[in-house]
């Protein structure tokens, strides 16, 4: 488990009531890392929010979650840096369940993280959903859009860096 990737952008209308269809490609990897069982039928997604410095959520299948938690646990009991990974990482997290239609109902604090309010949902505001080979980030399509805009800028080739943490440095 826990080797495929979650690759691509997608974009999804986010409606009335808060709920949004996980991309097809995320869906079939959360459904593989999280095997059903009598207790949770369907697949999660267990949704980082973080601190402040956070413009988006950080969303795990239940493996990536539970790897994620094992290195936390790794971490110095009672030193700051575990504490604070303890309090962004696993308090400030929330579990949301697939619906078999393919959508999740976005919690209150993962809405608010977005910057989605009544109105934004209302007048049909869009997520931007991200693969980060492990784990997917969700955005609000205009902050994701502004931060790749950003980030474009920079004529770094990717495939240089990938080599250079390949070397040690």
């Amino acid at each position: 488990m826990g080797s495929e990737a979650f690759r691509g952008e997608f974009y999804q209308k986010v409606d009335a009531k808060a709920r949004v269809s996980v991309p097809a490609a995320f869906r079939r990897i959360l459904e593989a890392e999280d095997p059903s069982s009598p207790e949770f039928p369907r697949p999660r997604i267990y949704m980082v929010y973080g601190g402040r410095a956070r413009s988006f959520v950080e969303c795990y299948s239940k493996f990536g979650a539970d790897a994620l938690a094992a290195k936390i646990e790794a971490m110095e009991m009672g030193s700051p840096e575990r504490e604070r990974a303890e309090r962004d990482l696993i308090s400030r997290s929330v579990m949301a369940e697939i619906e078999p239609d393919g959508r999740i109902v976005l919690p209150p604090k993962v809405r608010e993280k977005m910057g989605l309010d009544a109105g934004d949902l209302t007048a049909g505001a869009e997520a931007a959903f991200a693969g980060f080979t492990n784990r997917f980030k969700l955005y609000r399509r205009e902050t994701y859009d502004a931060e790749q805009a950003m980030e474009d800028g920079d004529a770094t080739d990717p495939l240089t860096l990938v080599g250079r943490a390949l070397r040690g440095g």
